[in-house]
């Protein structure tokens, strides 16, 4: 057998053990997100993937779909009033990111593109963040894949550091919910740790998230006019909408607790199938892509957006 068809066996079984609705035979979870990431990251080092494409197309969707699940297990009220004080710190924290990471790339001299894309991915919502505004700065192959990369392998680390901080701290469901939005790159890691840590951490993690995520539409237009770029189209992250319209429904529309059971078991479900997609996309050609400096400049964003964030919380929120 060769290595090209191992992988793609070795991919099936995979994605086959880790979507198993156990719990409908009666049996608990064993795959969590962490673990899930993990084994994706494991496949990504040791076999080539065998279908790039549909990995890539598979990871982005279905992340989108699972999200709006969520929406099926908030109520708009409760988690407005949970999530409000991650809300406000998100305009001082997006704005403070973006500066710092614009200066400390200037004072790095990386390319103009790579470090304001790796800005954007910190500040907001990792790739997402950087998938909308690359076009508008007109970035090319090598800065995407750069700032991808670099955002990739900080994510991946966080979903594995963050829980056990938040423990250790001591930190309520709210105050990790919170901070994880904020500090935590792509909304699949921030929902993953959210899950790991509780039920209403995850919650309030996923609502300030995808309110977080809104900004890439105001960032999209600020970068238009400071790359001077008028043609570029705008990518609106329009499943953060269909995730406000399932909390909707969910709390004013009286859906039965079993169906929304139902929705929120599936999208947590197809949550942890994305994040094996995620690892599994992270090569070490990937890796090796990114250097030194990217990597230093995204290393020294988190930090700052994750100890600044962390206080904030600390002191803020109940």
């Amino acid at each position: 057998m060769t290595k090209d068809l191992t992988a793609r066996w070795v991919y099936i079984v995979a994605i086959i053990l880790i979507a198993l609705p156990l719990k409908a035979f009666g049996c608990s979870e064993v795959v969590t997100p962490a673990l899930a990431l993990f084994a994706g990251l494991v496949f990504a080092f040791i076999l080539p993937m065998p279908f790039p494409k549909f990995n890539k197309k598979a990871s982005k969707y279905l992340l989108q779909g699972s999200v709006v699940g969520l929406g099926f297990g908030m109520n708009v009220t409760a988690a407005l009033q949970s999530g409000s004080e991650g809300m406000m710190f998100t305009i001082v924290s997006v704005i403070g990111v973006m500066c710092f990471g614009v200066l400390l790339g200037y004072w790095f001299h990386i390319n103009r593109k790579t470090s304001y894309l790796i800005s954007s991915g910190t500040a907001i919502c990792g790739g997402s963040a950087i998938a909308a505004v690359g076009p508008v700065l007109d970035a090319d192959d090598h800065e995407m894949a750069v700032s991808l990369g670099v955002i990739f392998i900080l994510n991946a680390i966080a979903l594995f550091i963050f829980p056990p901080i938040g423990h250790y701290f001591d930190m309520s469901q709210t105050q990790f919910g919170t901070w994880a939005a904020i500090a935590i790159h792509d909304t699949s890691s921030v929902v993953g740790a959210g899950d790991a840590y509780g039920p209403q951490a995850c919650e309030v993690a996923t609502l300030i998230k995808c309110t977080r995520a809104l900004w890439i539409i105001p960032l999209a237009l600020v970068t238009m006019l400071i790359f001077r770029s008028k043609e570029a189209k705008i990518t609106i992250p329009w499943f953060i909408f269909l995730f406000v319209a399932a909390m909707l429904v969910n709390t004013y529309c009286g859906v039965p607790e079993a169906v929304s059971a139902t929705i929120l078991y599936i999208a947590k479900k197809a949550l942890v199938v994305t994040l094996f997609f995620i690892g599994a996309g992270l090569s070490l050609s990937m890796v090796k892509k990114v250097g030194v400096k990217p990597l230093l400049l995204a290393i020294l964003l988190w930090i700052f957006i994750g100890v600044t964030s962390f206080f904030v919380v600390m002191e803020t929120v109940a």
